[in-house]
């Protein structure tokens, strides 16, 4: 497995954490980084990971609704809660990432949701990305305050 793989697991492991335990990303941010302090391999993994954590916290808003714009039969509550944190670290990696080809971005994600989510994600999670695709770039939207917990923003209006 590839280090930038690796990375994406470990920025989704600490994202899907973060909502399903409705606490702040920086906390499971830094128990992870704690976890990792001494193993020199997973630091490498930990720096890209946190580049992608925070990349997808700072664009959490605008995320979020490119994901309500495409996939409209799906509240973003209504997801399993591993397919909305890969929805949006495969969203903020096509948008925000001119490092990751749209193909890589939406492949891994794939990857990602046959790995740890139902059969029927990958299929999901690679038409909603590739929808997202067709519209890029997206328009940043105003938070309505500062975001510092994926959970904040899962409910739909």
């Amino acid at each position: 497995m590839s280090a930038r793989r690796k990375a994406r697991k470990r920025a989704l492991d600490v994202l899907f954490a973060a909502d399903i335990r409705g606490v702040s990303v920086e906390e499971v941010l830094a128990e992870e980084q704690a976890r990792t302090h001494d193993d020199p391999k997973r630091f490498t993994e930990i720096d890209y990971a946190t580049e992608l954590i925070h990349g997808v916290v700072s664009h959490l808003t605008t995320i979020d609704a490119a994901v309500r714009e495409v996939a409209t039969e799906w509240p973003l509550q209504r997801l399993a809660t591993v397919d909305r944190a890969i929805l949006r670290l495969g969203v903020y990696e096509l948008n925000y990432r001119d490092d990751i080809p749209t193909a890589v971005a939406v492949s891994e994600a794939g990857e990602l949701a046959s790995e740890l989510s139902t059969d029927e994600s990958r299929s999901f999670v690679q038409g909603v990305l590739g929808a997202v695709a067709k519209s890029l770039p997206l328009t940043e939207v105003e938070p309505a305050g500062p975001v510092t917990e994926v959970a904040d923003t899962a409910s739909d209006d």
